[in-house]
This record gives C-alpha cells, sequence and structure tokens, in this order.
C-alpha cells in the first residue's frame, strides 16, 4: 500500500506534520511504510533480520499492547469446550500467546538491545528520533538495531 505526501527537509530533516513548500528541498514520503520496511527496501537489513522484525511487530499488535484511542466494539468471543487443532484460537486467547510470544523476544534481546526494537519496530520511530530519544550519538542506531533484530531472529529459529 502506497500513501504518499510531501514533506519539507530542512537542516538534512524531514519536517513531520508540515506539507512541503514551495521554497526548499522536499521529498516524497510514503506514509504507510514502517522504518524497518523502508531500511529492507534499501537492502540496510537482511531478510532474515526484516523476518524478525516483523514477527515481533506482529506479536506486538496482536498483543494489542500499544495505546487504544477507542473502546472496542467487535463482538465478544464465544465460548466453546474443546477447541480442535485446526480452529482459530478465541481472541483472548491469541492476545495472551502474542503477549508471551512477545515478552519472550524482548527477553532474548537483552536490556540494551530492546529500548531500540520497541521504538523502531513498534512503535514506527524513525532511526535518528529514536537515537535522540535514548541519547545515543547519530549513526550508531542502525548498528545496534541489526544486532537487536539478529538477536531476535535467532530467538524464532530463523535461518
Amino acid at each position: 500500500m502506497r500513501e504518499l505526501a510531501e514533506r519539507t527537509i530542512e537542516n538534512g530533516h524531514i519536517i513531520h506534520g508540515a506539507p512541503a513548500r514551495k521554497a526548499g528541498r522536499s521529498v516524497s514520503l510514503n506514509l504507510a511504510e514502517s522504518p524497518l520496511g523502508w531500511l529492507y527496501a534499501r537492502k540496510l537489513v537482511t531478510p532474515r533480520q526484516f523476518e524478525a522484525g516483523e514477527r515481533l511487530r506482529a506479536d506486538y499488535e496482536t498483543a494489542s499492547l500499544g495505546a487504544r484511542v477507542t473502546m472496542r466494539w467487535d463482538a465478544s468471543p464465544s465460548h466453546r469446550r474443546n477447541g480442535g487443532p485446526g480452529e482459530p484460537l478465541d481472541p483472548t486467547l491469541a492476545q495472551i500467546s502474542a503477549k508471551r510470544r512477545f515478552d519472550a523476544a524482548i527477553a532474548a534481546a537483552g536490556p540494551g538491545l530492546s529500548d531500540i526494537l520497541w521504538r523502531v519496530i513498534c512503535a514506527c520511530e524513525g532511526i535518528p528520533a529514536a537515537e535522540r530519544a535514548l541519547g545515543w550519538p547519530a549513526r550508531a542506531g542502525k548498528l545496534v538495531l541489526t544486532l537487536a533484530l539478529d538477536r531476535i531472529a535467532d530467538h524464532y529459529q530463523l535461518r
């Protein structure tokens, strides 16, 4: 999916929230692309690292760990006694299972690497914003992110 928008560049940084001005430099952004997708499209992360990041984000989203803006209006789950192997999980059980997988992957990454994983993969912050928030020097984020992605790829046993 592509959702393109024009943004202004000032001092080497993209100004988010403001449309592109007539004067100066501007760039087209795909607002639907995640920071990890951006890195993968430019071959800055391997397919294995990308897959690990996508699994982590899927678990994060399935576990509903992000902030909710509105009330959930989906139907309440039907209760069944004996769910067979082909039956889908109850939404609550799927959420709990995803939370366990997410917590295990974050623990496998370790305390120094989990911060960058959460910011870039789950919160969809760009690497420069994550570096600033963590107080890291410029250009350190990509290296640390790739190390963290390798750790969780090992955890997920990806080849």
